[in-house]
């Protein structure tokens, strides 16, 4: 007998409520909302990159000092992932959203009555904290309501990410031709608390999760199984470290000094603006079709699609720096790594155990803000050394080699795994 296609939920209503189906209409909206937050609940990535200049001119620091903030809240984002990632595993994600966004616009709203950088910075930490429940667990949380369609929706929610990136900077240099930084703040925190809150208790539906969900020798196709897998959960868990670690090094190389790069090769810096942005709007593409890749050959081979796109568009920025061959090459570049980051979050639904979802996804994702932290400052520091940022480019391109070897072999053990498995289930029969 065909099984079901339901696969029941806990409901927050009337017991007499029926089962709701993953992939259904309430997935694809849960999904809706998801991607909402995400894009109003990242805003504390963006904003200060806008407001840098005032903030640095009011307190009086250098650049140095004037970057803490972004720092601390970097920080905030990536411990955030984990903490928040790990309570939406135990009481699912509605109510840490909301406490979490209620944070956020306080940390908004206190940092416009600061009086110090140092106040500020500490705010920020805050902002990143509260920001990190909008992406990570949300993650988590999506994919636990799709399974034929979870890469794509997995990438959906991701893109709240860059839409805030491409929305808020907007918003805010407009608000600034008419007020000061400080009222634009009051003003987020709370828009913030007002449409985050409600937004995330739409979410209070949880779903049933297997709580021994063991590896199927049909290679996950039965329903509550995961893939099979040569790895423990941990050495898994260790390597996805390694390659988000990696593939963010390299990735930071351009989203991080590709302004500076611009301007060292005389032009201006509307010029390197104008390739960033390009480079995230192709990034939003790159996540959607990478979901629909993921969702026909898997989260491990669509990562390593991406790290080998992402590493050949690294290398073409060696030889091509003509204006037109940048906007060029930084589209190209957004169209291979939007989509690495979704696929760790799909491969750790794939291989590990889906009740820890929340935190491992979480700990992967701090993974990737470190590497993004440390790849910026390393190409910074190799810039010093050198005076150009060609090493800048081959120090990304080997890190990236190392993410491409780290996915290899954890596609060669699954594949592995799968052989072994076929062949014990037909001996068996």
């Amino acid at each position: 007998m065909q099984r079901p296609r339901e696969n029941p939920v806990q409901q927050p209503a009337t017991p007499t409520a029926g089962p709701i189906a993953v992939d259904g209409s309430y997935a694809w909206f849960r999904l809706t909302v998801s991607l909402l937050l995400g894009t109003i609940g990242t805003v504390g990535l963006w904003a200060f990159v806008v407001v840098l200049p005032p903030i640095q001119a009011e307190f009086a620091v250098d650049r140095a000092a004037a970057s803490l903030p972004y720092t601390s809240s970097m920080i905030g984002f990536a411990l955030g992932n984990v903490l928040i990632g790990r309570y939406a595993d135990r009481i699912g994600v509605a109510v840490p959203v909301a406490i979490a966004g209620a944070a956020l616009g306080l940390g908004f709203i206190a940092s416009s009555f600061t009086t110090s950088i140092w106040q500020f910075t500490l705010l920020q930490g805050l902002i990143g904290l509260g920001g990190s429940a909008c992406f990570g667990p949300l993650l988590a949380d999506i994919s636990h309501w799709f399974e034929r369609r979870r890469g794509i929706a997995v990438a959906a929610v991701a893109c709240g990410n860059y839409l805030s990136g491409v929305i808020w900077p907007t918003v805010i240099k407009l608000a600034l031709v008419e007020t000061d930084w400080r009222t634009i703040f009051v003003g987020i925190g709370l828009f913030c608390i007002v449409t985050i809150v409600p937004l995330a208790l739409l979410l209070r539906t949880r779903p049933v999760i297997n709580q021994s969900d063991e590896p199927s020798a049909l290679d996950g196709q039965r329903r509550g199984s995961r893939k099979p897998i040569d790895l423990s959960p941990r050495a898994l868990q260790g390597l996805l470290v390694l390659a988000g670690l990696g593939c963010c090094v390299a990735m930071s190389m351009p989203q991080v000094h590709l302004v500076a790069y611009c301007m060292d090769l005389g032009y201006d810096i509307a010029r390197g603006a104008e390739m960033l942005s390009l480079m995230l709007g192709a990034g939003i593409v790159s996540r959607l079709v990478s979901g629909f890749l993921a969702d026909r050959i898997g989260g491990v081979p669509t990562l390593l699609v991406g790290s080998i796109l992402q590493c050949l568009s690294l290398f073409l920025y060696i030889p091509f720096n003509g204006l037109t061959s940048l906007y060029m090459v930084s589209f190209i570049f957004g169209l291979s790594q939007g989509g690495i980051v979704p696929s760790y979050a799909i491969i750790v639904r794939e291989y590990l155990p889906a009740r820890e979802a929340g935190q491992r996804v979480g700990v992967v994702i701090m993974a990737t803000i470190i590497g993004m932290a440390l790849g910026g400052w390393l190409s910074g520091w190799i810039y010093d050394l050198t005076g150009s940022y060609q090493a800048a480019f081959l120090n990304g391109i080997a890190w990236n080699l190392g993410n491409m070897a780290i996915a290899f072999f954890i596609l060669f053990r699954a594949h592995r795994s799968r052989q072994m498995a076929t062949a014990r289930s037909a001996a068996a029969s």
